[in-house]
């Protein structure tokens, strides 16, 4: 059987994606007709059937899905090995280091200067600052070498290390009725909307909901879906602050990001029972690179005097 090409996946993921061979040609740029039959082809080369089709319409069979599911890390690894080899040959090369903000626990600046002490015979490090969910992105579609991310992400085709453990806070507005407490429980919060990020999967807005497994500490689980009226839609912690402080939502964010965003119309109290926020490096799998391996090892350096680092290591 020959090995299925780039080309053959980005149509079969197309097709896919759409459920309609007229959009998926359309998005393509390409004629219906020829789409069809590749599809065809690459069904007879592979043996199975990926697609079902009535005159109403097409859905994935279950090799459907699974090659729809490698089809797209496949494309998206070829592309970033472009974009990677191209970053490499440049005349003067560089470490790119992608974070969001409030993403490293204030980890960031230590950690480059570690870098740089290092010597000079490597790369000079470039930090890109971008939203909600982008440095992952860019770490797998090639344009960053390695990044400070929190946990949950998906971490398929990555290597990482944790860094440091630190504890998550509720968010309330500042006139809210458990504002007062010196502590909440989980549980305290049943039935608070809670904002969702855009584009979370569902194991990431398990976690910013406070339902994703962790105890309330007093031998009940914490919250569950059902407990957790969805709340505005965010991208960004200031668009979150601002629905708290408007009395839209209540919130959960990480002690360090509490504490670079100190107002009046908001209070943080600790939860017992709300799982912490772990910051962790992370870099391709596939990595060979000195310069990512330094800046690995100089972030493992400088959380080791963080005071959340003993927790990372609980």
């Amino acid at each position: 059987m020959s090995e299925l090409e780039v080309r053959e996946l980005r149509y079969f993921i197309a097709v896919a994606e759409e459920l309609n061979f007229s959009r998926a040609a359309q998005r393509l740029g390409m004629a219906q007709p020829p789409l069809s039959k590749a599809i065809a082809q690459m069904e007879s080369r592979l043996g199975v059937r990926l697609l079902e089709r009535t005159t109403r319409q097409v859905t994935l069979t279950t090799a459907g899905q699974v090659l729809l599911d490698q089809a797209r890390i496949a494309v998206d690894a070829v592309h970033a090995a472009a974009r990677r080899a191209r970053r490499a040959g440049q005349p003067t090369p560089q470490l790119v280091v992608a974070v969001k903000p409030g993403g490293d626990a204030g980890l960031l600046r230590e950690i480059l200067a570690a870098y740089r002490g290092t010597g000079s015979h490597l790369p000079p490090p470039e930090v890109v600052v971008g939203g909600s969910g982008e440095p992952i992105a860019m770490l797998r579609d090639g344009r960053a070498d390695v990044a400070l991310l929190r946990s949950p992400f998906d971490g398929q085709g990555l290597d990482s290390q944790t860094l440091v453990v630190e504890p998550r806070l509720a968010v309330l507005p500042a006139a809210h009725r458990l504002a007062g407490r010196r502590r909440l429980r989980l549980t305290d919060l049943k039935g608070e909307p809670i904002p969702r990020w855009k584009g979370a999967a569902p194991s990431t807005t398990a976690y910013y909901t406070g339902y994703d497994g962790a105890e309330a500490g007093d031998g009940h689980t914490g919250l569950a879906p059902a407990d957790t009226p969805e709340g505005p839609l965010v991208a960004s912690v200031e668009q979150l602050l601002e629905v708290v402080a408007l009395g839209q939502a209540v919130a959960f964010l990480s002690r360090s990001t509490t504490e670079r965003h100190q107002r009046p119309d908001i209070a943080y109290r600790p939860v017992t029972g709300l799982s912490p926020s772990a910051v962790m490096v992370a870099w391709p799998e596939t990595s060979r690179s000195a310069a990512v391996a330094t800046f690995v090892q100089a972030a493992h350096d400088v959380a080791t005097h963080h005071p959340d680092h003993m927790t990372a290591l609980a």
